[in-house]
């Protein structure tokens, strides 16, 4: 006769493709082992060591089920917190790549540039939708990580620049040579869509960013 213990094993892993729940399996072996030892040999009693090692089984599986569940609920939260936090940022303004500035009648939108070594001298090329160098600024010595500044937009015959789009190239060198930056565009958040893979940013003219691609919040 094949034991209880036998067969609710091979339900397990029968169960287990289809989905069944611990409940589900532990009910499947209560039933077979009733049957089991309604019909067992009285001489050939069946082994308490694997009855007992099968329901430890059955209640691991019903722990991990638990703690599934439990983190399920507590990812779905953190979800939610997040997708709160992140609306947070509409209306502020942040630092993304990019290289343009925007001058306007009374400011300039700010500019900046992230690097991973320390640089000893830093300077900045400002150049207009035609191409044309209008103003070169010199940054000084820097640090490795994100760098924020303000373009009081003087053209360099100390005239003010025309309302409009330039762009800016960051120079950047120490004792080894050239070492590489990334320059970043300031962007105003419109507005934020939740995806599968993360939040998305909506910046205007700018398009969208992801938040990884947030290097400051101003």
């Amino acid at each position: 006769m094949l034991s209880a213990i036998s067969s609710a094993n091979r339900l397990s892993a029968s169960d287990s493709a289809s989905g069944n729940s611990s409940t589900d399996l532990q009910n499947q072996f209560l039933t077979l082992l009733i049957a089991q030892l309604k019909n067992q040999d009285p001489t050939n009693p069946m082994d308490n060591s694997q009855l007992t090692t099968q329901l430890a089984q059955i209640n691991t599986l019903a722990g991990i089920e638990n703690l599934n569940s439990t983190l399920s609920s507590i990812s779905g939260q953190i979800n939610t917190n997040q997708s709160v936090q992140n609306t947070l940022l509409i209306g502020h303004g942040v630092m993304v790549p990019g290289d343009a500035i925007l001058v306007g009648d009374e400011a300039t939108t700010p500019f900046g540039f992230e690097t991973d070594a320390t640089a000893n001298a830093v300077s900045a090329t400002i150049k207009d939708s035609s191409g044309n160098v209008v103003a070169q600024l010199d940054l000084g010595a820097m640090g490795a990580g994100t760098h924020t500044f303000q373009w009081d937009g003087t053209l360099a015959d100390d005239s003010p620049a025309p309302a409009g789009k330039y762009t800016i190239s960051i120079d950047a060198t120490n004792d080894t040579g050239a070492i590489h930056t990334s320059p970043l565009t300031y962007a105003i958040v419109y507005g934020v869509t939740p995806t599968a893979s993360g939040a998305v940013l909506n910046l205007g003219t700018y398009g969208t960013a992801s938040l990884d691609q947030i290097k400051q919040i101003l």
